[in-house]
């Protein structure tokens, strides 16, 4: 995978603003909330570590404009000291779920993400921030708990390389497998994986690993595939755009965005891509890429 060499840069208001929906979003609708803070937070983190360009940045910008930015999501939060100190009760809500699957791992996902952001912008970690954010994470309910399969063994999440190539083959097999059937569950399996192997990269391997019981069960479930009388979606169709291009987001429209996942699984995908380093495997992936974006 090339990155492009130049210096267009997101604008950084969009990680504060995701906070503010993150730390907000137990108050509206956790679930979907969540999903659009994250997605702005993704949206930045698109832009910046890929060196997106000026047209594909701005463009990303405008698209989170017309659709969150302006609602009552993202007001402004009480100007109180920060508290950056405090960034860890997040990584420490994250682990009280313990071994359980929680809604497809959308903890670990936003977990990492309000983490991470809070890390880049530590003036926004005021109490009230960080204390919705965890609370947040609490509300997550247990999704198709199932037992793992024994079979089913990541490499350590600290081994950066060797994770993220084995989320980006059980996520590939998942394209494959739910042709026919939406693409949530490869979606999903790049965000979830990725969220616990950028944790394990940034040094909170004990929060990583404290999800890897639930990651195995999701990755078991994603194996098992759809059933047979699952409900159909129309799949994607063939395509060459890729959503590290300005093209891409000017023919996805104005409000193509969904909750998040728009910004969301690019981000994951492209991390995941870079972590691994295994051109074979970006060749193959980009080739079936148009499933999932």
């Amino acid at each position: 995978m090339v990155f492009k060499e130049n210096t267009a840069m997101p604008n950084k208001r969009l990680i504060l603003l995701g906070l503010n929906a993150l730390a907000r979003a137990h108050e509206l609708d956790y679930f979907v909330d969540g999903h659009r803070g994250a997605g702005m937070v993704a949206a930045y983190l698109l832009c910046e570590n890929n060196r997106l360009d000026d047209r594909a940045c701005e463009r990303i910008e405008e698209i989170t404009d017309i659709n969150w930015i302006s609602t009552p999501l993202c007001a402004p939060f009480p100007d109180t000291p920060a508290q950056p100190d405090r960034i860890g009760e997040i990584g420490e809500a994250l682990a009280e779920g313990g071994e359980i699957l929680r809604q497809v791992g959308h903890n670990a996902i936003f977990a990492m993400i309000a983490i991470k952001a809070f890390r880049m912008m530590p003036e926004a970690a005021t109490p009230e921030r960080i204390e919705g954010v965890c609370s947040m994470i609490r509300s997550f309910t247990p999704w198709r708990d199932i037992e793992p399969a024994q079979d089913v063994d990541p490499p350590p999440f600290k081994d950066t390389a060797a994770a993220a190539e084995f989320v980006l083959r059980e996520a590939s097999d998942a394209v494959d497998r739910f042709i026919g059937f939406g693409q949530g569950f490869a979606g999903h399996m790049l965000t979830f994986g990725q969220a616990l192997v950028e944790l394990a990269a940034m040094g909170d391997v004990d929060w990583a690993e404290s999800c890897r019981c639930a990651f195995r069960k999701y990755v078991t479930l994603t194996r098992i595939g759809p059933e047979a009388d699952g409900k159909r979606f129309q799949d994607h169709a063939v395509s060459d755009l890729r959503p590290n291009t300005a093209a891409y987001w000017k023919a996805r429209g104005d409000t193509a965005v969904g909750i998040g996942h728009a910004f969301k699984y690019p981000y994951s995908y492209y991390e995941l891509l870079r972590l691994a380093d295994n051109a074979a495997l970006a060749e193959a992936w980009d080739r079936k890429a148009y499933h999932v974006f």
